[in-house]
């Protein structure tokens, strides 16, 4: 199947469900299955945002933005963190998302809505992922993970829809910079994104910026690594992550890759 007879697909799919509540984070994935939603069922398609201080402030700006220029209803919702992960346990994604699906459900079914929908895509099975347990005890109802689209196709479909989020990196809330068993603090978060906002803003992509304790621990893309290497940006960098609160800035010479957190998990069950 070709990738407009598959986005053809999706529509047909969404078409079914005749109204739905989109978990709408406005990245790459929620951004696309939103604008299919919008092509199939028109105002029948609404957006939920979360505001909560693991949630970047760019990113609800952004997600404000799409839904604004693309006419669709949005609601945003208040979310503090629960004392259910504010100790970080391994299973923080599943009780995060647990809360925050359940508050989705909660809104749904007051407007009468009967089907929730998140973006979780058929790449998202192959990290460790506790809060795809969560959505699947909620019944909440995941149609690009059910109809094998992958991120590859989604970013292509998003070029020729004319998404901007195309070619946006993959990001993630910033209780991932935070490895488990290290307390959960607002101070902690808000040094993290003053970080990661400062790197963004000198050019580097998909940047993550690990918390670990007065540590940050840097990691870009490994084509990017090389960039690092200039005496004066590396001082200037120093300096910016000092005053956002950290004590000891270093790069994580490996490079980015997507839940490196995880990896003591992993090794641990092995």
């Amino acid at each position: 199947m070709n990738l407009k007879d598959k986005y053809m697909s999706l529509v047909r799919y969404l078409e079914t469900l005749d109204k739905v509540l989109i978990a709408f984070s406005g990245g790459v994935d929620s951004t696309f299955l939103l604008k299919a939603a919008k092509d199939a069922l028109g105002e029948n398609a609404l957006a939920v945002t979360f505001n909560s201080p693991y949630i970047p402030s760019w990113e609800i700006k952004e997600a404000k933005l799409f839904t604004s220029d693309f006419n669709i209803k949005h609601l945003i919702i208040d979310m503090p963190i629960i004392n259910e992960i504010m100790d970080n346990p391994e299973n923080r994604c599943y009780l995060c998302k647990k809360a925050l699906f359940s508050c989705v459900i909660d809104t749904a079914e007051k407007k009468n809505i009967k089907f929730v929908l998140d973006g979780t895509n058929a790449d998202d099975i192959r990290d460790y992922r506790p809060g795809m347990k969560a959505l699947k005890e909620l019944n909440v109802k995941s149609p690009l993970l059910e109809l094998g689209f992958t991120k590859e196709d989604i970013r292509l479909l998003s070029k020729e829809l004319g998404l901007n989020t195309w070619n946006k990196p993959a990001y993630a809330c910033l209780l991932s910079r935070v490895p488990y068993g290290e307390k959960i603090e607002i101070e902690k978060l808000k040094k993290i994104e003053k970080s990661e906002m400062y790197l963004m803003s000198i050019g580097f992509k998909a940047v993550r910026v690990r918390n670990h304790n007065d540590v940050a621990r840097i990691e870009v893309p490994k084509d990017q690594r090389v960039n690092f290497f200039d005496e004066n940006l590396l001082d200037d960098i120093v300096k910016n992550l000092k005053s956002f609160g950290f004590k000891y800035v270093c790069l994580d010479i490996e490079g980015y890759r997507t839940g490196s957190l995880n990896e003591t998990i992993k090794n641990k069950n092995r």
